[in-house]
């Protein structure tokens, strides 16, 4: 914003406060935009030196406001310019290309972590030591058990159900047999979930194939009892291969927390209506299983196997940037630079594909679609890079996953994230910020609809009619047979008569 002057304000409108080690800076406002005081003092919320600068919007609608009686509002479609949250969990740069879980790069977790220990990490707030790591993945592999009830209401859904439609669901069932409206015990019930979360998704794609349900193993690792129960037929001593387990532990490392995505945002709305955490997590699902967040992955395969050959790419780029195509799995909102789970996931790729042996076509299409990308000035100079989608994507289609099933094995690891969340929000109640944070998580909005009008009756004869359209009853090939059969019918009776 500008001042009233000719004279733009310098770039010192960050000062320290004398009286502590906060941070506040001076907003300025038109006169001729709005009736207030000409600048007003707000508190600095997070220091500008490693990210941007976040102030109270209460203290900037306060500096428009001031001395007039209208009440105003910040409107930010989208949440774009918008926090909503104070949180130590993940820290991302997008200008950089830098994620960290609570401090620690994301580089370093997946090359050394397991993901039960990222999830510690996440949820916790400490990498764990030793004794507390085996005693979580303990009380984790001791709460990967389903109660029969929900094992027979997952054996309810049709063949052909989507495997994501029936983890969503099952999950929000575990409430109905747990106890989880004490959110006190909530670090109890992130046991349960993590570890029903597993199965409930194996379980699913179990279903998807007719095969029978797998028990869990309690001496397995949290990836590798997962893969059993997805593949394991009669074999008494089945494992799965390590080299695919340590890929399947790096994927779910750098999926498991992204900041406050559409996904995460919806469990905290949940969450601040005091909803169990097992609707809660639902809700979560159902948010990621849109084609928008969660379905870039499957986007990305399927775009490959439009393309299916190297010689096709250049004329896919020139559709592209004659916006006929869109190119799935190539910038982000957050990432003005490379994403750094990209570079992860890349390293992955070959290392599954010269374990398996097999020349994955779709692998070369991609390698080349990037390198060209990346050389093409069309999408240098809008920063699209490729992102975290690009190549998990062509590690699920590797490793020989149904397309269908790639959201679930993005919610899989997410699950993690969300409960950090779930556990910061209810931590950050009982302390200093209580009246900040007790409240329902509840936006504004501006009006933009009809000016105020009476009510005409109906038999009045005046109403004015629906003016856009004609309202329609969608028509199924069934409704379509049974029109004909009903005019058909009609024809007789006349006929008769």
């Amino acid at each position: 914003m500008s001042s009233t002057d000719d004279t733009v304000p310098d770039r010192s409108f960050l000062k320290k406060n004398e009286d502590s080690s906060s941070l506040s800076v001076r907003a300025w406002v038109r006169r001729d935009a709005l009736p207030c005081k000409r600048s007003h003092s707000c508190e600095v919320l997070t220091s500008p030196t490693d990210s941007s600068v976040a102030l109270r919007a209460k203290d900037l609608v306060h500096a428009v406001q001031s001395g007039t009686g209208v009440r105003t509002l910040c409107y930010d479609s989208g949440y774009l310019n918008t926090i909503m949250a104070k949180s130590s969990i993940t820290f991302i740069d997008g200008e950089r290309g830098v994620m960290r879980y609570r401090g620690i790069p994301i580089e370093q977790l997946a090359e050394q972590s397991s993901f039960l220990e990222t999830a510690f990490l996440l949820i916790f707030g400490d990498l764990p030591s030793q004794t507390q790591l085996e005693q979580f993945s303990k009380l984790v592999a001791d709460h990967s058990f389903l109660h029969t009830d929900i094992c027979d209401y997952m054996r309810s859904f049709r063949y052909d159900a989507h495997p994501m439609g029936i983890f969503i669901s099952s999950m929000a069932a575990l409430a109905t047999t747990i106890s989880a409206g004490d959110l006190q015990h909530l670090d109890k019930h992130i046991y349960r979930i993590l570890g029903q979360a597993s199965t409930l998704a194996a379980n699913a794609y179990r279903h998807r194939i007719g095969r029978a349900f797998n028990e869990p193993r309690s001496d397995l690792g949290y990836t590798e009892n997962f893969l059993y129960m997805l593949d394991r037929l009669s074999e008494d001593d089945y494992r799965p291969h390590p080299a695919i387990v340590r890929a399947l532990d790096v994927l779910w490392i750098v999926h498991a927390d992204h900041e406050l995505n559409c996904s995460t945002a919806c469990m905290r709305h949940l969450m601040s209506a005091r909803v169990d955490p097992y609707t809660a997590i639902g809700g979560a699902a159902s948010a990621l299983f849109g084609p928008s967040h969660g379905g870039a992955a499957e986007a990305v395969v399927r775009q490959l196997e439009r393309i299916q050959t190297v010689d096709k790419i250049e004329p896919f780029l020139d559709r592209v940037k004659a916006k006929e195509e869109r190119l799935f799995g190539f910038g982000h909102r957050v990432y003005k630079s490379f994403d750094p789970r990209a570079r992860i996931l890349k390293e992955q790729v070959e290392k599954i594909l010269e374990l398996i042996g097999v020349e994955e076509p779709l692998f070369l299409v991609a390698k080349e679609l990037e390198r060209r990308a990346l050389q093409d000035q069309y999408f240098r100079s809008r920063r699209l890079y490729p992102n975290v989608d690009f190549y998990s994507g062509v590690i699920y289609r590797a490793l020989g996953f149904p397309t269908d099933f790639y959201p679930l094995l993005f919610a899989i690891p997410r699950i993690a994230g969300w409960l950090a969340h779930c556990r910061e929000a209810q931590l950050a109640e009982r302390e200093l910020d209580l009246r900040e944070h007790t409240h329902v998580i509840r936006p504004a909005q501006v009006y933009v609809g009809a000016a105020p009008r009476p009510f005409v009756p109906l038999h009045s004869g005046n109403r004015p009619p629906y003016q856009e359209r004609d309202i329609e009853c969608y028509r199924t090939r069934l409704s379509t047979r049974r029109r004909l059969g009903l005019l058909s019918g009609a024809r007789l009776e006349e006929r008769i008569e």
